[in-house]
């Protein structure tokens, strides 16, 4: 689970990272990622969030993905430049997908677009 700390919770920082984040996709998901200004402070933790919509499936399946979401990005979350937000919105596919495809997808869609930005 990723702490509170490394949680995105506020809709306007959804918004922004959707809106202006550079985003990568793929079949199972795809990522936003903003990264802020050198002037900002650096100490800022990354954060993370996720947006699975009811394409994906009933509730016990969306919920399902956002739990192995979470769990695939506490491992990763320390490869996030300080500062940044990250928005991982899951499609229908990922319903059906292993959590091994879903670590793939993730990896694929992440590391270049963190590439790009620094």
């Amino acid at each position: 689970m990723l702490s509170a700390s490394n949680r995105l919770t506020s809709a306007e920082d959804f918004r922004h990272t959707v809106r202006r984040g550079r985003r990568a996709g793929g079949p199972l998901m795809v990522l936003h990622l903003a990264v802020p200004n050198v002037d900002k402070a650096t100490s800022v933790q990354p954060r993370v969030g996720f947006v699975v919509a009811k394409s994906v499936g009933p509730a016990v399946t969306r919920n399902r993905v956002k739990r192995r979401l979470r769990h695939l990005m506490r491992e990763r979350v320390s490869m996030l430049p300080s500062g940044s937000l990250l928005v991982v919105r899951a499609l229908p596919g990922s319903a059906a997908a292993t959590s091994r495809d879903l670590a793939a997808e993730l990896d694929r869609c992440l590391v270049p677009t963190m590439k790009e930005l620094i």
